[in-house]
């Protein structure tokens, strides 16, 4: 049996996902169970993103959650004095409970996730559509669709097709 691993996921992979209308792969992943904290829900203020974020809740893709305890509640405060809500939610909760993050954020909410996670614990909006394609979820040719509606909302990356991430 394959461990479920919990993803907390910040605004921008779910803005990603809406962009291309897929923000159902979050409940299709077996392997994953995705989690949203209220802070990150917040977030999301165009309308037509929040309510289709609702949706993707109201159907069972991700679940709301937020603080239980005090360590978590320092956590966040500490990140919080030099990150963004959504990320000191996102990266308190992962480090208090065990869990990877699903985030597209670089710099300093990087270097400190990967201090405070370790390697490997983080997850971006290419990550989560490769994954797609390989619990057969996605084609290639759906996922780069995907990444051409992204590139003309600025999220460039790296490679030309995922089928080049497949064959490496």
């Amino acid at each position: 049996m394959v461990k479920v691993q919990v993803v907390v996921t910040d605004a921008n992979i779910l803005i990603n996902l809406i962009h291309v209308g897929r923000l159902s792969i979050l409940g299709s992943l077996s392997q994953f169970e995705f989690v949203v904290p209220d802070e990150v829900v917040a977030e999301i203020l165009i309308e037509e993103q929040a309510a289709a974020l609702r949706a993707a809740i109201d159907a069972g893709h991700l679940a709301c959650v937020g603080f239980q305890d005090t360590e978590e509640l320092t956590a966040f405060a500490a990140l919080a004095s030099f990150l963004g809500k959504g990320e000191s939610a996102c990266l308190a909760l992962a480090q208090q409970r065990g869990w990877r993050v699903a985030s597209d954020e670089g710099g300093a909410f990087r270097r400190e996730a990967e201090q405070r996670l370790g390697p490997g614990r983080l997850v971006n909006t290419p990550g989560l559509l490769l994954s797609a394609i390989r619990a057969g979820v996605l084609t290639v040719e759906e996922a780069d669709q995907a990444k051409a509606v992204l590139e003309q909302h600025r999220f460039r990356v790296r490679f030309k097709s995922f089928r080049s991430l497949l064959e490496s």
